[in-house]
């Protein structure tokens, strides 16, 4: 699956250091995701990793020259002065080394520079993260776990391996994550500073599913795609995201806080919990409006006549932007409120009286009845509309797209009520 564009990520230079894991051909995966997303990747081989994966399948797939060696001065991957390194490691926006053995590793922490990589990891001035991947004895070794501490202590983000089974054939601790948890820290990394940094953004995500009986619930089509998307948008402007969720089946983006929840009511208590202190909350949740109003303890039976259908009784779910509005009245928190209008009627007008009737600073209105926006797809065309009458119109475009412009007008609101 070919990788979208990251805005984030958008002309960052990135170093990639590959070293000599079997793990190698990984990075090939990950060399190739930063560069569909709009970076500029120069990776550095050690000898080893030469060994596992070749130079040419890192240029091939970033289109730009492989370095292997400081002593090399011509197009094989060798710099073209004896101080080019510097020029890499000071003109990187971020170092990753992926995988990282235990040697690299060990290297890093003592500071030696011996070859390319680790010359150049001397001179980053940008964010470093290493990866370490390795058999789980020698990744649980107390010498390995020394290095990691002191790399640690440096302010180097150390990335967690996974378990599971290694060529070695036993299982444990030490296998290098997949691509996509790959680029989730270093969207992270590079989010330091952005422009919610110190912030926090409650969201809201997923449609609420209300039980009839033990097999059976009330729900609605939301997949939850666009609230994970204002998730990640929030995170690469640097705020620390709570993310409230019903959705089981959507990738965390990576830093998010997960909070899980099912119904309505558990929403609510939830968002409650979560709003002292909060710079904003998004409920991009579809939160039932109703729900049975009694459960059934067991399953609910059909019976043998074929014209006996079923009498349900349903009980209004609490409203949670208007106890969010109390609890603003009186509290201060959260800053912004943003809500969510999802309309197979009369878009503009049922959105406007939920913005003024809810006491929202913001709200984002689709029509459900598109085809190509809304429910279950990886596109949206909505309308913004503000508390002061503004209306900013959205052409169909990706819901990661959506969430960035949502999150941008945020940071201005929350930039404006903070001082």
């Amino acid at each position: 699956m070919a990788q979208e564009h990251i805005t984030l990520l958008d002309n960052r230079r990135v170093i990639l250091g590959v070293t000599g894991s079997i793990a190698a051909y990984k990075a090939a995966d990950l060399a190739s995701k930063l560069t569909q997303a709009g970076a500029l990747v120069d990776v550095i081989m050690t000898e080893a990793a030469r060994q596992f994966v070749t130079p040419l399948t890192f240029q091939s797939v970033t289109g730009r020259p492989v370095y292997t060696t400081m002593w090399q001065a011509d197009s094989s991957g060798g710099l073209p002065t004896h101080i080019a390194h510097v020029g890499l490691g000071e003109g990187a926006d971020l170092l990753i080394i992926a995988p990282a053995t235990a040697h690299t590793l060990a290297r890093l922490a003592h500071g030696l520079a011996d070859d390319l990589l680790s010359v150049t990891a001397l001179a980053a001035r940008g964010p470093v993260l290493v990866a370490p991947a390795m058999d789980g004895g020698m990744y649980a070794h107390p010498a390995t776990q020394a290095n990691l501490d002191i790399l640690r202590s440096r302010g180097v983000i150390v990335i967690e391996p996974d378990e599971g089974r290694f060529a070695s054939g036993l299982v444990g601790r030490g296998r290098l994550p997949e691509t996509p948890a790959l680029l989730g820290a270093i969207r992270l990394a590079l989010a330091r500073g952005g422009i919610l940094a110190g912030r926090r953004c409650v969201i809201t995500a997923g449609g609420t599913r209300e039980p009839l009986d033990p097999v059976r619930h009330l729900t609605n089509r939301s997949s939850g795609k666009q609230g994970y998307a204002l998730a990640q948008a929030a995170l690469d402007a640097g705020a620390a995201v709570t993310l409230i969720s019903t959705v089981r089946d959507l990738p965390v983006p990576v830093g998010a806080d997960v909070v899980r929840v099912d119904t309505a009511a558990e929403m609510l208590a939830a968002v409650e919990a979560h709003l002292p202190g909060a710079d904003a909350l998004i409920m991009a949740a579809a939160v039932a409006d109703f729900r049975p109003a009694s459960a059934a303890e067991q399953k609910i039976k059909k019976s043998d006549d074929p014209a006996e259908g079923l009498h349900l009784e349903l009980a209004r779910t609490p409203d949670i932007l208007l106890a969010v509005r109390a609890q603003r009245d009186q509290t201060g928190w959260p800053r912004v409120v943003v809500g969510f209008a999802a309309e197979s009627e009369d878009l503009l007008a049922n959105a406007q009286g939920k913005l003024a009737r809810k006491g929202l600073d913001l709200i984002v209105a689709n029509d459900i009845s598109a085809p190509d926006a809304g429910f279950e797809v990886d596109t949206n065309r909505v309308v913004l509309l503000d508390a002061h009458g503004g209306q900013q119109a959205l052409d169909l475009t990706s819901k990661a797209r959506v969430a960035e412009i949502v999150i941008e007008r945020v940071a201005s609101l929350v930039i404006e009520r903070s001082g």
